[in-house]
């Protein structure tokens, strides 16, 4: 029998609540510059903690993730937010069209690297692979957006892509966003051109040799390469 929401995030919190390390917690809350409370779970504990929260006779139906993953990530505790984007890729499978618009929620609330790079990779990587012809309707959204975390997105939902990456696409992407002097932009530029060059080394290497990268951007790009 599936698990009501109220008791799934009732006991969840109950769980949390007995694994409080306050030092830890401030330690936290510092590196992410004091933009979420935590309570001070390392990520090897957390998941520790969820494991029985996955078990797929106590998720909660797939058509309840939407509201379970809303309820979760208006709580301050930056805990809930990575709890609810793990649990969300626990229905990859069941992924539907209106699914994006899930995952942009939870991009462009309580922004930051450390959920936004999970759900451009995970989530919204895993979803463009299933529906394809998506792809650059969002990509040109994103990219339009002037929110720099959907932006990033569109440069980082290709991440884990390796030979299946489209480079037309992400040649396109990159293009459009050269001049920014937003660090998270020209740091994401560099990550997933990293990335590629495991994949492929001659493509990045000709790619950063005709393309006016900034200095981070390239640096980041040819790291591999040498």
């Amino acid at each position: 029998m599936k698990i009501k929401i109220t008791a799934f995030i009732k006991t969840l919190e109950l769980e949390f609540e007995q694994h409080v390390h306050p030092k830890i917690a401030l330690e936290q809350k510092a590196y992410m510059r004091n933009q979420f409370e935590f309570y001070g779970i390392k990520s090897t504990e957390r998941r520790e903690i969820q494991k029985p929260f996955f078990i797929k006779e106590y998720l909660p139906n797939k058509d309840e993730l939407e509201k379970t993953v809303k309820s979760l990530w208006e709580k301050p505790q930056r805990d809930y937010q990575y709890f609810s984007q793990e649990l969300a890729f626990n229905y990859v499978k069941q992924f539907e069209k209106k699914d994006i618009e899930l995952f942009e929620y939870m991009v462009t609330h309580k922004s930051w690297w450390d959920t936004v790079d999970f759900i451009a990779a995970k989530l919204m990587g895993e979803y463009l692979k299933k529906y394809p012809e998506q792809r650059t309707a969002y990509v040109e959204k994103w990219l339009n957006s002037n929110n720099i975390w959907l932006q990033r997105c569109a440069l980082l939902f290709q991440l884990k892509y390796k030979k299946n990456l489209d480079t037309v696409l992400l040649s396109s992407i990159i293009n459009s966003l050269l001049g920014s002097k937003v660090f998270f932009i020209n740091k994401a530029i560099g990550w997933i051109l990293r990335e590629y060059s495991k994949t492929n080394p001659i493509w990045v290497m000709e790619f950063a040799g005709k393309t006016a990268l900034n200095s981070l951007s390239k640096k980041e790009a040819l790291k591999l390469i040498g």
